[in-house]
């Protein structure tokens, strides 16, 4: 009796190849652009996504911190979007940190353009929660004078911590919105 197994094995196929036009041949051949530090998949981009939730989770945790953040709507706007924003980047961060182990690219236009959305709703949450707790704490702190009453510092502390993270996506989501732009 034989003990073999059958086993399928790999065939080939042939593929023709594409009729060349007259515009292909003067275009040469089209190239992907290589992966940019700070790009998905790449070490810089894993540094960005780790400042990026560093910075959104002090914000997070130092406006937390206070007694009365959630008396006005800019400050609770401000932990949504830290949180959010801390959120997504603590998953591209395990992503980026996967890719990087088991050396895979990151550069399929379908994963592209869900960073690049993911991406710009997060740069665009913390930039407006940002500029709005900066609004509402400059209120407080210089033209009504409470700052006595209110936990002002830390309130400047959560809201230039929400707009350094916010400096750290941009690199990020003007990558992944270049190389959206470039496919």
């Amino acid at each position: 009796m034989n003990h073999t197994m059958n086993l399928s094995r790999p065939a080939v196929h042939p593929v023709e190849a594409p009729p060349s036009t007259e515009a292909a041949a003067q275009n040469g051949p089209r190239l992907r652009m290589k992966d940019v530090q700070g790009m998905p998949g790449t070490r810089g981009g894993l540094i960005l996504r780790l400042c990026q939730f560093v910075f959104s989770v002090i914000s997070l945790c130092v406006m937390a911190s206070t007694s009365d953040f959630h008396e006005a709507t800019a400050f609770c706007f401000l932990v949504l979007a830290v949180g959010l924003q801390s959120l997504w980047s603590l998953s591209l961060a395990v992503l980026d940190i996967y890719a990087i182990l088991v050396k895979r690219s990151l550069r399929n236009n379908i994963v592209i353009r869900f960073f690049t959305v993911g991406d710009g709703i997060a740069y665009t949450l913390t930039f407006a929660a940002a500029c709005a707790s900066a609004g509402i704490t400059v209120l407080i702190g210089t033209d009504l004078n409470r700052c006595a009453e209110n936990h002002c510092t830390r309130f400047e502390t959560a809201t230039a911590m929400a707009f350094i993270s916010w400096f750290a996506i941009s690199p990020s989501f003007l990558l992944n919105f270049w190389s959206l732009a470039s496919q």
